[in-house]
């Protein structure tokens, strides 16, 4: 009879420079605190069945980490703030410091004028 066991997790390859949340298994386990972290993936180790991580803000590399104590952190999550932010608010203290710096961004790159290519003839 086949085994017919299925993983909890969904198969999903990460790539370099994407921010993952990992947690550590030994410490977990353990009952010590600090066990989950945000990461940014450094390489891809062995087809993808393992990953070399950098914890953040720490630095200290995590090597050989399991993709099955990995979750992916989309780049919608952290920006739901600012797509979420309300334009419409009395005073920029209403909005969130993301949604001030997005915004205060975007002001600054429509008030300049274009730059044309440097004339090659």
């Amino acid at each position: 009879m086949p085994d017919t066991v299925q993983s909890t997790t969904p198969a999903i390859t990460y790539k370099r420079g994407q921010y993952v949340l990992y947690r550590n298994p030994e410490m977990f386990w353990t009952g010590q605190e600090g066990h989950t972290f945000v990461c940014r993936v450094e390489r891809i180790c062995v087809g993808g069945i393992t990953y070399d991580l950098t914890p953040l803000p720490s630095g200290r590399q995590i090597t050989a980490a399991n993709p099955d104590y990995m979750r992916p952190l989309p780049a919608i999550d952290a920006m739901r703030d600012i797509d979420t932010a309300p334009l419409n608010t009395a005073t920029a203290a209403d909005m969130t410091p993301a949604a001030v710096a997005w915004l205060t961004q975007q002001a600054a790159t429509a008030s300049r004028r274009p730059e044309l290519p440097p004339h090659n003839g």
